[in-house]
């Protein structure tokens, strides 16, 4: 494993007690930053916290909560210090159904976490990282942004909203040396398929040339380099990390 140097930095990951957040965090972590895990799971946040050690720290939130995640936020920086890098992990898949059938209300939920969620979580944070002029963000999309997945439209909406705010928020921020990036991530193998059928899952894993799932850690080694210094240029920006599903 090639080492990222974040030594000094402070990360946020929201959804990191488990599956890709955690792996993003303890990459970030072994790279030298300091990470808070951002979960409305305290039982899970605990348990993280536990598993990485010393420079991890946790905030139980609710990312569809704008006035607690500003108060997170003002915590961490108080605490732990400014944060520099964000990465949005947190998101939910949402039933599978087919879009005349989809229950509104399920619809709104799943838009609310995985779009909303993402917007109001990078509203608490950038102002701080403008005033510093430095950040590095990286917001956690889906190949079902870009492709769309049948039976998931609420999910495949949402990413796609997560990459149009990326490239819209990249744009605004480009001239305060403040990245922001987002990856779109095949299936991997977290809690997020236990809301999914079998028959779903396997549809999945057909579509991946490299036939198999991703592994978080392969999705945390792309992210390590997005929120690290090295990445000066780029912005506004999707990076694949489909097994070559994806086509553009």
């Amino acid at each position: 494993m090639n080492q990222i140097d974040l030594s000094g930095q402070v990360a946020v990951i929201t959804g990191g007690a488990q599956g890709l957040g955690f792996a993003m965090a303890k990459r970030i972590l072994d790279s030298g930053a300091k990470v808070s895990l951002w979960d409305r799971d305290e039982e899970a946040l605990a348990k993280a916290v536990g598993a990485l050690g010393m420079g991890a720290s946790s905030q139980v939130v609710d990312i569809t909560d704008l006035a607690g995640l500003v108060e997170a936020h003002a915590r961490v920086e108080a605490e732990i210090g400014g944060v520099s890098i964000l990465v949005n992990s947190a998101g939910v898949a949402g039933n599978n159904a087919s879009l005349d059938q989809y229950d509104p209300n399920e619809w709104r939920r799943v838009v609310e976490i995985n779009l909303n969620g993402t917007f109001y979580v990078n509203k608490a944070v950038v102002p701080a990282m403008k005033a510093r002029n430095y950040g590095r963000i990286v917001n956690i999309s889906s190949v079902a942004g870009k492709e769309g997945n049948p039976n998931l439209s609420a999910y495949s909406a949402a990413k796609a909203g997560v990459i149009g705010l990326t490239k819209s928020l990249g744009k605004e921020l480009a001239g305060y040396d403040i990245a922001v990036n987002a990856v779109t991530p095949a299936t991997a193998k977290t809690r997020i398929l236990d809301t999914l059928t079998d028959e779903f899952i396997q549809y999945m894993l057909t579509r991946i040339p490299r036939g198999r799932f991703l592994e978080v850690d392969e999705a945390a080694s792309m992210v390590a380099w997005l929120v690290s210094k090295e990445n000066s240029f780029t912005t506004a920006s999707v990076f694949d990390l489909s097994g070559g599903r994806c086509t553009y």
